[in-house]
């Protein structure tokens, strides 16, 4: 959506598809950053953007056994945007939505699921696809975007895998009701112990909650009854019953089945992947929409020219990824030495002490600042391209 807005202030006509009708899914990422924050300023889009109903994140901390500790002040950063923004993605989406249906070459066909790829000569030229009624259609492009998440049917059709990173979880995702008298969750988000880890965003009325459990041990926990994982989520956060009985059955409980990795080559003839379909984002930090969106105002200031004149060549698509490999990288090392020092010593039940990287931001709180950055800024952020400014 980021990508279309942009590409169509340049003055391309670009048509997105969505397989959905509209945007009214739960548990995706919902953290908007300051890089993005910034962003959407420069774009013109902040007031719109205020306006959705959201919450302010200015530091994040985790408790570590029986420690809590600091782990990021965005209070300490750069510029007007010294926090991160919880709000609901399809709001986020919506809004992209509108800004781009203010432009005339701009075509969202909601409804409309892509099922493969067009090609000639070894080039891709379009995408098949199917609209809500069941027809199906073939669109002609001069270059195909692959945005279409970790599991993208693009990138498959395209005949390309990413190399798979280890990671020692995956997550179950729920809602919990914010009781009336119910403040220190709101400022400790993360409780790691031996033997479990959870996570709660604050969003307003609820909990956005994640409990992680054991890579691949979806269908042996969930033979334990519903009353299990409310009392590991009352002895972690202090939830009381009343709360949890929210949390009416295993139908309640998401899974996300985290992968992680990076394509070697992001890109064929005809055809670019950008965000989770380049590169699987483990759900650490919620950096993965903030990453999908830098890659997605890189490839709208380096391929707006080239499909001005025409389509864009292998070269130009390789400028992409060689600009959005190294923050991608840099991002997905961070996200390693989570899983590596904190998750996985969580989840297998022996975290003894806090690793000793967030020990030390903890006591020097700069540290907090340096890395409240990384994470919410990045190593390469960037600007919106000056076609696209309002």
């Amino acid at each position: 959506m980021m990508a279309g807005l942009l590409l169509a202030r340049a003055g391309i006509r670009v048509t997105v598809l969505e397989k959905h009708t509209d945007f009214l899914r739960d548990f995706r990422g919902d953290t908007v950053h300051p890089s993005t924050l910034r962003l959407l300023d420069e774009l013109g889009l902040a007031q719109r953007f205020a306006a959705l109903p959201h919450t302010k994140l200015e530091r994040r901390s985790l408790r570590i056994n029986e420690k809590t500790v600091l782990a990021a002040d965005f209070g300490r950063i750069p510029g007007p945007y010294r926090y991160m923004a919880m709000v609901p993605q399809w709001e986020f989406l919506d809004l992209l939505a509108r800004a781009a249906a203010d432009e005339p070459t701009f075509t969202l066909r909601l409804g409309t699921e892509f099922t493969d790829l067009v090609s000639d000569s070894g080039r891709v030229t379009g995408v098949r696809c199917r609209d809500a009624d069941g027809a199906e259609r073939i669109l002609t492009a001069d270059l195909v975007l692959a945005c279409d998440g970790r599991g993208s049917a693009a990138r498959a059709a395209a005949g390309l895998r990413p190399r798979e990173m280890d990671v020692p979880m995956d997550v179950w995702w729920v809602r919990v009701p914010v009781a009336a008298d119910d403040r220190h969750n709101r400022a400790v988000s993360g409780r790691f112990e031996a033997g479990r880890a959870a996570v709660c965003m604050d969003r307003g009325d609820y909990y956005q909650t994640s409990f992680l459990i054991p890579k691949g041990a979806d269908a042996r926990l969930r033979g334990n009854e519903i009353q299990w994982l409310r009392t590991h989520l009352a002895e972690l956060f202090g939830w009381g019953e009343d709360v949890l009985a929210a949390i009416g059955g295993w139908g309640d409980v998401k899974l996300l089945e985290v992968t992680m990795g990076r394509l070697s080559r992001w890109h064929v003839p005809g055809l670019l992947c950008l965000g989770d379909a380049a590169h699987p984002m483990s759900p650490v930090g919620g950096v993965g929409v903030n990453l999908a969106i830098q890659d997605a105002v890189a490839a709208a200031r380096l391929l707006a020219e080239p499909l001005r004149r025409g389509r864009p060549g292998v070269a130009d698509l390789e400028r992409v990824q060689r600009r959005r490999t190294l923050p991608t990288a840099f991002t997905q090392r961070i996200q390693q030495r989570e899983h590596e020092t904190l998750l996985a010593p969580a989840l297998d039940g022996t975290l003894s002490k806090t690793p000793s990287h967030l020990a030390l931001i903890d006591r020097f709180p700069v540290l907090a600042g340096v890395a409240a950055y990384l994470g919410g800024v990045g190593i390469r952020p960037e600007r919106a391209p000056s076609f696209a400014r309002r």
